[in-house]
């Protein structure tokens, strides 16, 4: 692939420069290869969810740059870049309209946009669901089916914009265990079928290692990479890599690293109450 490389470059994010001063962002630095899966790891409040907002155009930031294929998205000169198609955001509480079909979830993006004909997009939609195995709920609605189903439904119409990049912040956190890991596979054969620039944030360390191609593990506020895992499990991947003496080795090399972000944010949050 040669699009959906995303360069974090020197980023600094602070809220109320003028007053509080409260530095989310601190000179992070990070490069997402084309079509690489890279899972952001923290604890909450370190600032990851701020730095996908960036990404996405919804936050400015204070200093240095955010550059997608070589295109400059957001700078000092332009603080905030200018959300657009070419990277969507699937949120942790879902943006499903409720009172549309599944299918006509998936095909109002394009159909609004002028990109497909009403057609052209419910014949692409169908065949997407049905790629994510979704067959037969096109005329549900979201309240009639599973919460993985809705999920899988909103990575779908994410797609169907044929993005360069997903953003997805903590997608599956309100999933239970058995639907969490069931979902995962689902998103792996999505991904393997479209390959897209994917950054996910989590603060689960078995999902990160399970689904990405790297794992950037942050600091507790202010916001930078402190490790940064390369996971050498081979794709494709099933559930079996759960129980390789590779992927409890890689859990064991990162821990640490976890566990001291997580106990830092834990004392920071005691002191502030």
């Amino acid at each position: 692939m040669t699009r959906g490389h995303i360069v974090i470059e020197d980023v600094v994010k602070v809220y109320d420069p003028q007053g509080a001063a409260v530095m989310a962002v601190d000179h992070c630095t990070l490069a997402i290869e084309p079509g690489e899966i890279c899972m952001i790891v923290g604890p909450s409040g370190c600032g990851k969810t701020t730095l996908l907002n960036a990404v996405a155009g919804f936050h400015e930031i204070t200093s240095g740059r955010i550059i997608m294929d070589g295109e400059v998205l957001c700078s000092p000169e332009k603080p905030r870049s200018t959300p657009g198609p070419d990277r969507i955001v699937v949120f942790q509480n879902g943006a499903l309209f409720p009172w549309k079909t599944n299918l006509d979830n998936v095909i109002f993006g394009p159909v609004m946009q002028g990109k497909l004909a009403r057609k052209e997009a419910i014949d692409k939609g169908r065949a997407m669901l049905a790629d994510a195995g979704l067959s037969g709920v096109e005329h549900n609605y979201p309240g009639e089916v599973s919460s993985g189903m809705r999920r899988r439904v909103e990575i779908v119409r994410a797609l169907m914009n044929d993005p360069k990049a997903l953003l997805l912040d903590e997608p599956y956190r309100a999933l239970d265990s058995l639907t969490k890991s069931v979902m995962h596979e689902a998103l792996l054969e999505i991904y393997y079928k479209n390959k897209v620039t994917i950054f996910f944030i989590t603060h689960d360390l078995e999902e990160a290692i399970f689904l990405g191609h790297r794992v950037a593990i942050m600091t507790t506020r202010p916001c930078k990479p402190k490790k940064i895992l390369n996971v050498d499990i081979p794709h494709p991947r099933d559930y079996s890599a759960l129980t390789s003496k590779r992927f409890r080795e890689l859990i064991e090399e990162t821990n640490d690293a976890v566990h001291e972000e997580a106990w830092k944010a834990f004392q920071a949050g005691e002191k502030e109450g």
